[in-house]
């Protein structure tokens, strides 16, 4: 089934025990202990709740008797070991410990008891959880929230109380509200996990200080910014800094940058501040989805709505204009002095009336993706009665409505009118265009979560085995930084264009060789100890003869020798100047990060490449739609079209560079960073004119998996595409399909596979009557990262034809099987799912053994799955593929089925 999360007995239990000490012996409770209780007691909880103290002497036997899904510990530190141990008797599946100032010694302790005793551990060091729906408020964290949609995860027990406080006198609700702090053992990854399969929650909040698995942290980030928005608060916005770094990449990328693009690649959005946190909160509670840039704004006064405007542009949003037809039906019905060429200003006559036509034209407009009410008090103008006509004009607003009353003591009852109808509401222009702004980001960020580019491009295949071998005997020589030659060499394995260079190991084999590859040349000093060539004069440009190259050559040696005295030097190479004399010089380059791993950067090259600090970043792996957004993010970009009197560049080459960069980074682990200053760009192509590498030794060089099955991609915060289990297999009866991963774009297709299935398939697979998937399951089921779980489908091809007699062929998707990997790391349940017209055809045997043999190849040793007992062709199957059939004591009608792979 995988319907229910591992996590329910912790967030949805129906039984809980508390072990926080006695009220009736207050001056031994812990300070949590007594906030813990009055917060359990506050509240009528759903489930059956049972406090114990273990100081009592009945304790034990008491407990013998016990069961419960959850245990809720308040004690001191010196107790919880003691505590936790209890909880074990009782079988508990999850705890919870309330407290602070746990060090790490004693935290891996409980940890240990933990896994031992079979039970999922929120904490040490948290203040807990609260789920308003359930009227459990199991933390010490004040009074419970409201009930409501949005989810909160908070590594700060102080700013969870205060964003709670913030919650309850601006009317905003939770689904969920979870305290995590040092030392954790579920933490951020499983939370985000558990929230977004969880259907009470629309939308969820994060602030968060640290990761402590960036794989982890970015595969539950993707699936739950997948089904429902995420918002992202992160304190230590401060740069790595390396200082010691041999490429310019690395000097000017710092840890920060790269957090961002994590979080743009998973489909979430960052803000800077607090105040943007509840900014984006108020917009999330009121459910508003992803949409485009394009910001309407309807305002009362020119200065207000200029001030809006400016904002709008200075964070990349567009404003909206109303169409030509709009403005036309709406001008008539306005006062003379409203004005609808950019701004929708109503002027300062404008009454609610005004405003309601406005609204509703600025709603039907295709030119417009949200809209922002603004209001400046006037003397006569009731801004009240305009806020009303807001508030219901919200009822059927098909796009985001955010508010702005400017003001103070004059506009109270106005702001309280707008937050009754839960519109965002904020005091300033530029907080409700900047809210806006973070709403729209949704949309961007969500196309480049739908990117799932395989490791390999299809252009030409690249010669990875001779580039591992330049690798390998520069690691073999204790070196880490590859030579212009040797860089060189690594790029030509990948197809990337290279100047032609020789070395050149004295003056005269410069004068020949600088004469046969013609003029002008470029010299250049080749050392694996000297990263910067023009900080020592390593670098001389157009050399027009071979007199001129010989007095180079040697001049440049002897000149580093006085700068460099132990730079070990090979020689100097000789290249052909770049032909292209208006080409625009591009950095490409590679930095790798703690804890994200290799970052692809873009932007502007040169010498003074780290003045003007141009970086645009990306994960690997790319495909053509990053690699244009990657460029497009550049400040360089701006240049790449006809430019001062100079054709445009052919993009297509750029990006094709790009992609083979990112097919490095894929292939090879031992990159650690990389220059690619200058590649020359112009019309007719790019070239690399010069390049630098650095290397280092990789725990995955020469290992098949790292452990948990992630294999030669270990390096990787995202897993590209898992292109190498496709299969095309014949079916029965004639014809073949294609047993494939599935992929975001399989969404529409696996939605018609599930609505075409008989009521009693989809009972069989679901336990459940659904006549389709909702759309936060469809994208929980059609997005994966490829790292905790997988999914493939038998995908055929279906012949259509048209009307005029046309054969066309479309896709559908015929078969699913997929599984997840457990708590356990070392187990997975499976799901499986055919369409009744291939039944009985092979097809869900095939499906099963493929999924088995994706699991197998991860490092798993076991797959189990839940079948209903009377599903008598699937547990047929089952028996066919050798599984063993068990009882399931938590419920007889179900059968646990397992295989040991």
């Amino acid at each position: 089934m995988m319907d229910k999360h591992y996590l329910t007995p912790l967030f949805a239990p129906s039984s809980i025990i508390v072990l926080a000490g006695s009220r009736d012996h207050a001056d031994m409770l812990a300070p949590q202990g007594r906030l813990l209780h009055e917060a359990l007691r506050a509240h009528t909880y759903s489930g059956t709740l049972t406090f114990f103290d273990i100081h009592t002497s009945g304790t034990l036997a008491d407990l013998a008797q016990t069961r419960a899904d959850l245990a809720v510990l308040a004690l001191p530190p010196e107790e919880l070991a003691a505590g936790l141990e209890l909880a074990g008797r009782v079988n508990c599946r999850c705890a919870l410990i309330i407290s602070s100032g746990v060090d790490a010694e004693l935290a891996r302790r409980l940890h240990k008891i933990a896994r031992r005793e079979g039970m999922h551990l929120l904490g040490p060091n948290s203040l807990g959880i609260q789920r308003p729906s359930l009227h459990l408020n199991a933390s010490a964290a004040g009074p419970l929230a409201r009930d409501g949609s949005l989810a909160l995860i908070c590594q700060s027990g102080a700013l969870t109380a205060s964003i709670l406080d913030w919650a309850h006198n601006n009317g905003v609700g939770f689904s969920s509200v979870v305290s995590l702090g040092p030392h954790t053992d579920l933490g951020l990854s499983e939370a985000l996990d558990f929230l977004a399969h969880d259907p009470r929650t629309q939308s969820i909040v994060v602030y968060m200080e640290g990761i402590q698995s960036a794989r982890r942290f970015v595969s539950a980030l993707r699936s739950a910014s997948h089904a429902k928005p995420v918002v992202v608060l992160k304190a230590g916005r401060k740069p790595a800094g390396n200082v010691a770094a041999q490429t310019h990449s690395a000097a000017i990328v710092g840890s920060d940058d790269v957090f961002d693009a994590a979080l743009r690649r998973a489909g979430a959005v960052r803000v800077r501040s607090f105040v943007e946190l509840f900014s984006a909160a108020k917009c999330l509670a009121s459910r508003y989805r992803p949409v485009g840039r394009r910001l309407g704004v309807i305002t009362n006064g020119g200065g207000p709505g200029v001030l809006a405007a400016d904002w709008a542009c200075e964070i990349g949003l567009e404003l909206g204009r109303l169409s030509p037809e709009s403005v036309e039906k709406l001008a008539p019905g306005l006062p003379p002095l409203a004005s609808l060429v950019d701004l929708i200003d109503l002027s300062e006559e404008a009454g609610p009336e005004h405003y309601r036509a406005a609204l509703d034209a600025a709603f039907r407009d295709r030119g417009i993706d949200g809209v922002l009410a603004m209001f400046s008090p006037k003397e006569g103008i009731d801004g009240t009665a305009i806020a009303n006509a807001v508030a219901e004009a919200k009822r059927l607003a098909p796009k985001p409505l955010l508010a702005s009353w400017m003001g103070d003591l004059s506009v109270v009852a106005a702001r309280q009118a707008l937050r009754d109808a839960q519109i965002p509401q904020f005091r300033t222009p530029e907080a409700a265009v900047g809210a806006f702004g973070n709403i729209a980001k949704f949309y961007q960020n969500q196309q480049l979560l739908q990117q799932t580019p395989p490791p390999l491009s299809t252009l030409v295949k690249p010669d990875i085995e001779g580039a591992r071998l330049v690798i390998e005997s520069v690691l073999a020589e204790r070196r880490t930084a590859l030579t212009e030659m040797e860089s060189k060499t690594l790029l030509a394995a990948f197809h990337i264009p290279v100047t032609r260079t020789v070395l050149a190991r004295s003056g005269h084999e410069a004068m020949m060789i600088a004469t046969q590859l013609g003029f002008p040349v470029a010299l250049k000093i080749d050392s694996p100890d000297i990263a910067h060539k023009s900080d020592v004069g390593g670098v001389v440009l157009n050399v027009h003869s071979g007199a001129a190259a010989r007095d180079a050559f040697n001049d440049m040696v002897q000149r580093v020798a006085r700068l460099k005295p132990d730079a070990r030097v090979n020689g100097v190479t000789v290249q052909n100047m770049a032909r292209a004399r208006r080409g625009r010089e591009i950095n490409i380059g590679l930095v790798t990060d703690d804890p994200f791993g290799p970052v692809i950067t873009f932007g502007a090259g040169g010498t003074m490449i780290e003045l003007i600090k141009d970086r645009a970043m990306e994960l690997p792996p790319l495909n053509q739609f990053l690699a244009r957004r990657l460029i497009d993010r550049s400040r360089v970009a701006e240049t790449l079209g006809d430019w001062r009197g100079a054709a445009a560049v052919d993009r297509d080459s750029l990006e094709q560079t790009l992609l083979r960069v990112s097919e490095m980074v894929c292939a090879l682990p031992q990159l650690r960073e990389m220059d690619i200053n200058p590649l020359i760009v112009d019309e007719l192509g790019a070239v690399a004119v010069d390049a630098r590498i650095v290397v280092g030794e990789s725990a995955q060089a020469n290992t098949r998996s790292d452990g948990q099955g992630h294999g030669q991609y270990a390096h990787l915060s995202i897993l590209p595409y898992p292109a190498r289990y496709e299969q095309v297999w014949p079916l029965r009866g004639g014809g073949e399909y294609l047993v494939r991963p599935i992929r975001p774009d399989d969404a529409q297709m696996v939605q018609r596979l599930v609505r075409e299935l008989s009521p009693e398939s989809r009972y069989f697979r679901f336990v459940s009557q659904l006549a389709e998937l909702p759309p936060s399951m469809l994208a929980r089921f059609t997005l994966i990262d490829y790292d905790r779980e997988m999914a493939l489908v038998a995908e055929r091809r279906e012949r259509v034809v048209g009307d005029d007699g046309e054969v066309s062929y479309k896709q559908r998707i015929v078969g699913v099987s997929r599984y997840v990997t457990n708590p356990d790391q070392t187990s997975c349940e499976f799901a499986l799912l055919v369409a009744d017209d291939f039944a009985g055809q092979g097809l869900g045997a095939r499906l099963m053994l493929s999924i088995m043999d994706v699991a197998r190849d991860r490092g798993l040793a076991e797959i189990q799955g839940l079948v209903l007992a009377n599903n008598p062709n699937m547990l047929k199957l089952m028996r066919r593929l050798n599984f063993e059939i068990r009882s399931f004591p938590e419920d007889p009608e179900f059968r646990l089925v397992v295989h040991q792979l």
